[in-house]
């Protein structure tokens, strides 16, 4: 099957390609991009709209094994498909976490909707005990290891853990949260915790993290990815350590730069997420450490949970929101709307970026290559009522945002979004 894309704005930060382009797809390939005319069996007209290579996610939570009934390896690669993902990196707190090459085999053999990565366990059951087979997990395909949803609290374990990460030349993604410090919090804490009567969680618990995570990467030489980052002093610490040259690269929420912890006033638990939303300084300086390149990826953090987990107290309530459906829009809204990055620049923290991160072969658009593309109305709007997610914890479900995902084409199939 031919499918021509006709005139539209090619994004391909890769190439450093921001031009109006056709493209040829056939058998799932990339024939041609340039000015075409010959007939095809499929026409897109792409006029007007962005047209970028397949968009990766570098942070997911697709539950799978374990809580089924919140995702699956399914819905969750039709959600991103959604949002315009061809490529998701999947953490590893499942249940059984992702600390052993049969669970590795299992994600892989599983039937999803797009490329999946799996991002292998640090320590065994995530309990910064003792190092997961960390050879056998990155041989077995893991792009990263990482005990997300859990700090390496011990040192000790995650100087050893760089180490061996550095013999594979793979990174080390940091959840940096001090659990001595924000053990019981439920938001950020400052003068809106004591309004609402909510427990704290302090901003030093991130960015201390950041700091003794950054100086073991100094120390042991290996390449240190720190995850959604969300306080001010935590962006210094990495400007400082990108300026010595030190192997370090950060990423953030859509969450963390559209919304603040002002947005609890309500206490809808949908906004409660780890680390918490932080304050409208700690936005602004997110976005300027965006624009200035010492944030280097936007990765959404999805984390579905059940409607009756997050239907408890806002204390009993699981921390985490779906976000792989609603990027696009709040990158264009927070973003591009805004002046702060260019197309081109927003598009890099989604595709070469985090391609170069982890040494993926996704997230590029040539000729030869796998025709994984992603076709953007930048002035669509729209409300977002239905996701394809399991869960429905986004506070965004029900409002209108501005800027669609109109087709995702994954290995030449086509996706058509209508709603």
């Amino acid at each position: 099957m031919k499918i021509l894309i006709k005139r539209g704005r090619l994004i391909e930060p890769e190439k450093g390609i921001d031009e109006i382009f056709d493209i040829l797809i056939e058998d799932g390939k990339i024939k041609k991009i340039g000015n075409i005319s010959e007939n095809a069996d499929k026409i897109i007209d792409a006029e007007g709209k962005i047209v970028t290579p397949g968009l990766i996610d570098m942070h997911v939570h697709l539950r799978e094994p374990g809580r089924e009934d919140e995702e699956t390896l399914y819905t969750g690669t039709l959600c991103a498909l959604h949002g315009g993902f061809t490529c998701v990196c999947c953490m590893p707190n499942t249940s059984p976490p992702i600390d052993n090459i049969g669970i590795v085999k299992f994600i892989f053999e599983a039937d999803k909707n797009c490329t999946v990565y799996p991002v292998g366990a640090i320590t065994k059951g995530l309990k910064g005990e003792e190092l997961a087979e960390i050879g056998d997990l990155v041989k077995g395909g893991c792009c990263a290891i990482s005990d997300d949803g859990n700090s390496v609290m011990n040192s000790e374990i995650m100087r050893r853990a760089l180490e061996y990460s550095k013999m594979f030349d793979i990174p080390v993604i940091s959840h940096a949260e001090d659990k001595n410090l924000s053990e019981g919090g439920d938001m950020n804490e400052g003068d809106m915790s004591l309004i609402l009567g909510l427990r704290g969680i302090p901003r030093v618990a991130e960015s201390i993290m950041v700091a003794r995570d950054i100086a073991l990467a100094e120390y042991t030489g290996a390449k240190i990815h720190i995850a959604h980052v969300s306080t001010k002093e935590s962006c210094e610490i990495i400007k400082r350590a990108k300026e010595k040259g030190i192997k370090v690269t950060a990423e953030v929420t859509p969450h963390h730069f559209t919304f603040t912890e002002e947005d609890l006033k309500d206490f809808d638990t949908n906004y409660k997420v780890n680390p918490p939303l932080r304050t409208k300084e700690d936005k602004e300086a997110l976005k300027k450490a965006l624009k200035e390149g010492i944030i280097d990826v936007i990765a959404t953090d999805h984390a579905p949970h059940a409607d009756f987990e997050k239907e408890l107290e806002f204390p009993e309530a699981p921390f985490g929101m779906i976000g792989l459906e609603t990027a696009i829009p709040l990158i264009i809204q927070e973003l591009i709307d805004t002046g702060i990055l260019t197309w081109i620049e927003a598009i890099e923290k989604l595709t070469k970026n985090p391609r170069k991160i982890l040494k993926l072969k996704e997230g590029v658009i040539e000729e030869g290559g796998d025709a994984d593309i992603t076709i953007i109305d930048p002035e669509k709007r729209w409300i977002y009522k239905k996701t394809y997610s399991k869960s429905r914890n986004s506070p965004l479900l029900g409002k209108e945002l501005k800027g669609k995902v109109l087709y995702t084409i994954y290995k030449g199939k086509v996706y058509e979004w209508e709603d």
